[in-house]
């Protein structure tokens, strides 16, 4: 099994080409394969010691799900799934993405809700961002002035995309023991 498992839920593609970008950056013993949670199981999920979670934010700062029309679910349906994994001595890094012209209240507001929702079952939670060369008024992701992890922003800044995810990248390494 890989050391790493990679977690995602998209509507559009996006997180999904993220989640790709980064998995691309490691073999197959270092990180599994991407994996969309509406085909993930807790059990799998729960066997990983380090995890990355990738989400975007959607309408009024809902999870993907079946009622923001992610077809075949998302994040909304699988955290309840979750509730009784026990998330002490994991290690979890957070990538989000959002649109801080068109949302600006409630800017990677999903990334929040699943900051929130490991930290209170015992995540150790690592690769906080800064919240700097971003406009936008209200996030739920956003805790002491740092975003709780990578915001992406591919309507509005996605020249900056692939820099800020490799910045990520290097940011988070140590924690999950590997050196890039």
């Amino acid at each position: 099994m890989s050391r790493i498992g990679l977690f995602f839920a998209s509507s559009t593609g996006n997180t999904r080409r993220i989640a790709k970008m980064i998995k691309k950056r490691f073999d197959d013993d270092t990180m599994a394969d991407a994996l969309n949670v509406n085909k993930a199981t807790p059990e799998l999920l729960a066997g990983y010691s380090y995890l990355i979670f990738g989400t975007s934010t959607l309408g009024g700062g809902q999870l993907p799900g079946l009622s923001t029309d992610c077809m075949g679910g998302g994040w909304e349906e699988f955290l309840p799934q979750l509730k009784d994994v026990d998330f002490s001595g994991k290690t979890v890094a957070i990538f989000g993405l959002g649109n801080q012209d068109k949302y600006p209240d409630e800017f990677v507001d999903a990334m929040g809700e699943i900051y929130h929702f490991v930290l209170a079952r015992g995540a150790r939670v690592i690769g906080q961002w800064p919240a700097d060369d971003y406009e936008f008024i209200a996030s739920k992701a956003l805790v002491e002035d740092e975003f709780v992890g990578l915001v992406l922003d591919q309507e509005n800044q996605k020249i900056l995309t692939d820099a800020r995810v490799e910045a990520w990248l290097k940011l988070i390494a140590p924690d999950f023991g590997l050196v890039l």
